[in-house]
């Protein structure tokens, strides 16, 4: 997991690459994964920018595709391009971090946002990540 700390009135889609980069996920020998399989991700996070970095990475991309761009597609005709793949079975597995979000929100201080420097949030966001995965953890194991 990463986490990449904006303004609060920053847009989401931009920070979509960013949080890509920052993604490692250790094996049981050799480097860290950096190049995930496919990624999940809403509407908001359908644009030209975010599938042209996708698929020079070979990363399989599971992103509806939104109304206004699927009409502007047709209205092209052939010249539209295909439409975008996506994969509905993929795509129901994105309330997985959905849900990771509304836990990290639960948290008081995360959700009214008292820290006072950017450094003290980051630190509890990672502090409360880290709450949610050790008690996912105890319960896999009882």
């Amino acid at each position: 997991m990463s986490f990449v700390l904006t303004a609060g009135l920053a847009a989401d889609s931009p920070q979509f690459v960013p949080v890509l980069q920052k993604v490692r996920v250790r094996l049981p020998v050799g480097r860290p994964r950096t190049r995930p399989g496919a990624v999940a991700a809403d509407k908001a996070y359908s644009s030209r920018a975010n599938r042209s970095y996708l698929r020079k990475r070979n990363i399989k991309a599971v992103i509806p595709e939104k109304k206004d761009q699927a009409a502007n597609r047709k209205r092209k005709g052939s010249r539209g391009g295909r439409p975008t793949g996506h994969d509905a079975g993929l795509y129901k597995e994105r309330n997985t971090v959905e849900r990771l979000i509304n836990k990290l929100k639960a948290w008081r201080g995360i959700a009214t946002r008292y820290d006072k420097t950017p450094q003290s949030y980051l630190a509890g966001l990672y502090l409360r990540a880290s709450m949610i995965w050790i008690s996912d953890l105890l319960k896999a194991t009882d």
